[in-house]
C-alpha cells in the first residue's frame, strides 16, 4: 500500500512513518510543508529506505497538492498536517484556522478528485484518515465519565476549535461526496523526538539547564497521557481495519495531574543524573507555579472501549515505563533536545525559555551525560551509542 502520510515531519508523523517502515511493506509519501514543529532529523533513520519520499508542499496550496497525489498515486492518505500548540493558537489563532481548517478542506478537495477518478478496484482500497485530538470535546468534571465517540464537541481553545471545525469537514465529505473517511482523536501524546515547546520535553529540557519548571495555575489539570509508539500501532489498525465513516478514540489510560507529571519526571532525572545543576539537591525545587493559561480545560479523558473491541488495541507502556523511556532517549540526544531551532517570535511566552541554545549552552549541558546512572545495561547502551 502507497501511503500519503500529511505531517510526516512533526512528532506523530515521524513516529508513524518510522513504524510502518520498520514494521510493514507499505511505501510512504511524505507531505510536510516544514515548518515549526517540524523536524526531518527524526527520519534519519528511514531516508535512504526505497519506500520512503518525501515532499515539501503545503497542504493550503492546492496545486501543489494535486500535483503530489497525480505523482505518487496513494492508496489512502493520513493527515496529520496540523499546527498542534494551544499557547500559540491563543496568540495568533489564524495561522490556526488556515492550516487546520482551510488546509484540510484543501486537501480533502484534492483527495475527492483523485479518489472519483480511481478505478473501482482501487477505490474500494482508497481510506482518508484524519487524525484529531481529545481536545475537540471540551473538558470534563472530576466525576465526569471519560468522552465516548458519541459525545457532542465543545472545544476550548482556537487550536481545539481549528481541529472540531476539521472534524467536522471531514465527516461532511464522506456523507456529501462517499469520500471513504476515518477519524481518530487521541490524548495527550509524549516520547521520544518531541518538540520542546511541548509539556514533557520542556521540562526535561529545563531541568537539565537549571531553569524554572513552570506549571500552570494550580497543576491539577487532568490529561490523559498516551506514548507515541502505542498511538501509531492503533492508527495502523484504523487505517487497515477501521470501519468507514467510525471515529475511533485513542487513549493511554493514564489519567495524571500537569504536577504529579512534572513530579514523575523529576523523580527519574533526580535517579538518573547524579550531578545537577545550580546545586540542587532534587530537579523538583525548579517547579515554579505560574498564571494559569487563557480558558484552561481543566480535565480531558477519553473512553477507549470501541478501539479496544473492535481492532484489539489497548496500549502496551505505562506511563512510568514510558517517561522511563523518554527521559534516557533525551539525554543520550542532549544535542537534538537543545538545539531547537524555533523562531523565539513565534513561541509562547509562558513557556518562559530561550528556545535558541547556541554551542556554548549545548556544550554546557552535554558533561550531565557523564553524571547519569541507569537502571539496565540495555538504557546505558543507548546513552553511550548516542553520545
Amino acid at each position: 500500500m502507497k501511503i500519503l502520510i500529511t505531517g510526516g515531519a512533526g512528532f506523530i508523523g515521524s513516529a508513524l512513518i518510522r513504524y510502518f517502515i520498520n514494521n510493514s511493506n507499505h511505501q510512504v509519501i511524505n507531505v510536510d510543508r516544514l515548518s515549526i514543529g517540524s523536524c526531518l532529523d527524526a527520519l534519519n533513520d528511514v531516508i535512504n529506505d526505497t519506500r520512503y519520499f518525501f515532499e515539501q508542499v503545503d497542504i493550503c496550496d492546492y496545486e501543489s497538492t494535486r500535483v503530489i497525489f497525480e505523482k505518487h498515486k496513494p492508496d489512502a492518505v493520513m493527515h496529520l498536517a496540523a499546527e498542534s500548540h494551544v499557547d500559540r493558537s491563543i496568540e495568533g489563532p489564524l495561522s490556526f484556522v488556515k492550516v487546520n481548517v482551510l488546509g484540510t478542506a484543501n486537501l480533502l478537495e484534492v483527495a475527492r478528485a483523485y479518489y472519483n477518478k480511481l478505478p473501482e478496484l482501487k477505490k474500494n482500497i482508497f481510506r482518508f484518515h484524519h487524525i484529531s485530538t481529545d481536545e475537540v470535546y471540551g473538558d470534563l468534571g472530576s466525576h465526569d465519565l471519560a468522552f465516548t465517540e458519541h459525545n457532542a464537541y465543545e472545544p476550548s481553545s482556537p487550536y481545539s476549535a481549528s481541529k472540531a471545525s476539521s472534524d467536522h469537514l471531514v465527516r461532511s465529505w464522506h456523507r456529501t461526496f462517499g469520500l471513504p473517511v476515518l477519524i481518530t482523536n487521541c490524548s495527550n501524546n509524549y516520547g521520544m523526538y518531541q518538540n520542546s515547546e511541548k509539556l514533557i520535553p520542556c521540562m526535561i529540557k529545563n531541568a537539565l539547564l537549571g531553569k524554572p519548571l513552570p506549571i500552570y495555575g494550580d497543576g491539577l489539570q487532568i490529561r490523559d497521557w498516551l506514548f507515541v509508539d502505542d498511538h501509531v500501532r492503533a492508527l495502523q489498525l484504523v487505517l487497515e481495519s477501521g470501519r468507514i465513516g467510525e471515529t475511533y478514540n485513542i487513549g493511554g489510560n493514564s489519567e495524571l495531574k500537569n504536577i504529579d507529571v512534572v513530579n514523575t519526571l523529576c523523580f527519574t532525572l533526580d535517579r538518573l543524573v547524579n550531578k545537577k545543576p545550580r546545586n540542587i539537591n532534587s530537579f523538583r525545587e525548579l517547579i515554579t507555579f505560574v498564571t494559569d493559561r487563557l480558558g484552561h480545560d481543566r480535565r480531558y479523558a477519553v473512553n477507549s472501549d470501541k478501539i479496544k473491541n473492535e481492532l484489539q488495541w489497548q496500549p502496551l507502556e505505562t506511563f512510568e515505563g514510558g517517561v522511563e523511556k523518554t527521559v534516557a532517549w533525551y539525554l543520550a540526544n542532549m544535542k537534538w533536545l537543545l538545539a531547537s531551532d524555533i523562531d523565539e517570535s513565534e513561541l509562547s511566552l509562558s513557556t518562559q525559555v530561550d528556545v535558541k541554545c547556541n554551542h556554548a549552552v549545548i556544550d554546557a549541558a552535554l558533561p550531565y551525560l557523564d553524571n547519569v546512572s541507569f537502571t539496565s545495561d540495555a538504557e546505558k547502551s543507548v546513552v553511550q551509542n548516542n553520545k
